[in-house]
């Protein structure tokens, strides 16, 4: 009886730690509510099996999964697959691939699996995923990896908020400004008078003031928790090695709204893939990872003593905390936060002069808006909106008609950095001058997308079909946010044709950053490097700059495409994509005998 009790206990723990015994290749989801506990705050989330983050879930490469999901909450849910390459059916975004998961209702999600790699899930209802419902994915490949590593950990980020996601977009409805803790004093004026001169000082605050925004807006929402893991810095995540090894860090931002700066004080961080996708070794001191982005790093601690992962958020206003230590319960020391960036006019790819004050008669009163036909031209006219930012509205084709852009009001130039070759010296994917290019804390090597180089090409380098230009726009003081001045409910789809290559256009007319994800196809970062170029699923979009990816469009179906800050995507920057077409129909092997005989 002992020895059966013993396989009975034995076979629960396994039970509750593997999500499925049933099949290999069979997994079991619920959808439940569950206690989110930071040590700074306790409150009731979303979660999958019990707990926030899910699951870590490790699929091999060539597997069909059979996944089943429980929606145990009152309200609809779903799961998606953040960059697996699927048949839209199963990309999880209600209205768009499926319904949805009712109350009470079981869905079966069926795929296979068909590249590697680090990538995440989430659900795709609104405010869900901020509120809890999010966990990992780790793809084994068939064969070796190109790389060396003894063991590996997944290093899974979010930025916990005592409000609810509802609560939060309410509250940023009512005041864009609610949740932005570090504005601007008197103090500041006389310390940037000190520096660039009290004329160049009072104009930069005149030129702020009317647009009626703030530099230090860096994160729309400030008051949160980062967890690593589903801890916070206080509760210190741990990770045990032995000195010599190469460790293995699959870093995943799964946040809401919060950029992090990485690094790992007294240790080099090999990068060797980004989106999942593996890139040649790039060796550096710290990194930036952007909303809905992951990062394969290896890092060799030769020495018994334990090593700080600190993940600094992009506004410097928190920090999450792990450890990297030989035993359990060790720590080493905590670094402080920098001081928090400041946007500046370059940011807001606004013309600028001294100490980058603004012209001020270059802004105006106006601002440029750009219509988009049904065959894809673009008209631009003048909206009168004083501090709204200038809006476009790009059509399938993406090409271009210019109307009355009135003198002195016409829409900022972007920095506008493809095709051509890059400098190590300069990171050209922020504006010459912004206040958010970043350094690392050590003045060492801080990794930039111009560093990224594809491992091994996944497509043949040929030019696009077409070009499709997404400005990314928003009216700050209504907190909506858009793509080419039209927000989702608003917009029609934009339609590709299966088999064209199309290179997508983005323009940042906003002061944020905005984390763009196109689902079901890879998104190729033109670096100038051609068919090295980095292949993603997330890519990072800072303001007053112009970035170019290209897309083979190999995904029949229906898909999202939209940023990845949680409130920016419910308030309006979101499209859906219809590709049209698909591959011809296979020829069955009888047939082609037949005919070859």
């Amino acid at each position: 009886m002992k020895i059966s009790y013993s396989l009975a206990a034995a076979g629960l723990v396994v039970a509750l730690l593997v999500p499925s015994l049933s099949a290999a290749g069979e997994y079991n989801l619920t959808v439940d509510r569950v206690t989110i506990d930071t040590g700074d705050f306790t409150r009731r989330g979303v979660g999958y099996n019990g707990a926030s983050p899910g699951p870590v879930l490790r699929f091999k490469e060539g597997e069909d999964v059979v996944i089943n999901v429980t929606n145990n909450l009152s309200e609809m849910t779903s799961i998606h697959w953040h960059g697996l390459i699927l048949p839209y059916q199963q990309d999880g975004v209600p209205n768009i691939s499926f319904p949805g998961i009712k109350p009470g209702e079981t869905f079966t999600y069926r795929f296979p699996i068909v590249q590697t790699g680090t990538y995440w899930y989430h659900s795709h209802n609104p405010f869900q995923e901020p509120d809890g419902a999010y966990g990992a994915i780790v793809i084994e490949p068939k064969g070796r990896e190109p790389f060396r590593f003894d063991r590996e950990y997944v290093v899974q980020l979010t930025d916990a908020h005592p409000h609810s996601g509802a609560r939060i977009m309410r509250n940023l409805k009512l005041m864009p400004d609610y949740y932005n803790r570090k504005q601007r004093t008197i103090g500041d004026f006389f310390k940037d008078a000190e520096k660039m001169g009290f004329d160049a000082a009072l104009r930069d605050r005149l030129d702020w003031g009317d647009m009626r925004m703030l530099p230090n807006d860096i994160e729309d929402v400030q008051g949160f928790t980062p967890l690593i893991n589903g801890k916070s810095a206080e509760q210190n995540w741990t990770g045990v090695f032995e000195p010599g090894e190469r460790i293995r860090l699959r870093f995943i931002n799964s946040s809401a709204m919060a950029y992090f700066d990485i690094r790992i004080p007294g240790l080099k961080m090999t990068v060797v893939q980004a989106d999942g996708n593996n890139v040649q070794p790039v060796n550096v001191d710290e990194f930036r990872i952007a909303v809905a982005e992951t990062y394969d790093v290896i890092v060799r601690p030769e020495e018994d003593k334990a090593f700080t992962i600190f993940a600094e958020s992009m506004g410097r206003t928190a920090y999450g905390r792990g450890t990297l230590a030989p035993r359990m319960g060790m720590e080493a020391d905590v670094p402080e936060m920098r001081k928090d960036p400041v946007l500046t006019m370059a940011d807001m790819g606004m013309a600028h002069g001294d100490h980058g004050s603004m012209d001020h008669s270059a802004m105006g009163q106006h601002a440029v808006t750009t219509h988009t036909m049904p065959d894809g031209t673009v008209m631009q006219g003048d909206s009168h909106a004083g501090h709204q930012m200038p809006a476009t509205h790009s059509m399938p084709d993406g090409s271009v008609m210019q109307g009355d852009s009135h003198a002195g009001h016409a829409v900022p130039s972007a920095v506008d950095h493809s095709g051509h070759a890059m400098s190590k010296e300069v990171d050209s994917f922020y504006a010459a001058g912004s206040g958010l290019t970043p350094a690392a804390a050590n003045g060492g090597k801080f990794l930039s997308y111009n560093d990224l180089r594809a491992q091994k090409p996944l497509y043949e380098d040929r030019e696009a079909t077409r070009e499709i230009e997404l400005r990314l726009t928003g009216n700050m003081e209504r907190y909506i946010w858009s793509l080419n001045g039209v927000k989702f409910s608003d917009a029609e789809p934009i339609v590709l044709q299966y088999g064209e290559r199309v290179r997508f256009k983005f323009v940042n007319e906003t002061m944020m950053t905005h984390p763009m994800h196109l689902h079901g196809m890879w998104s190729i970062i033109d670096t100038g490097k051609g068919k090295w170029d980095p292949v993603k699923h997330v890519v990072s979009v800072s303001p007053g700059t112009t970035v170019y990816m290209e897309t083979e469009v190999d995904a029949p179906g229906q898909w999202a495409f939209h940023c990845h800050l949680a409130y920016h995507a419910d308030s309006g920057m979101f499209r859906k994509v219809v590709v049209e077409g698909g591959p011809p129909p296979k020829k069955s092997a009888s047939l082609e005998t037949k005919q070859g005989g």
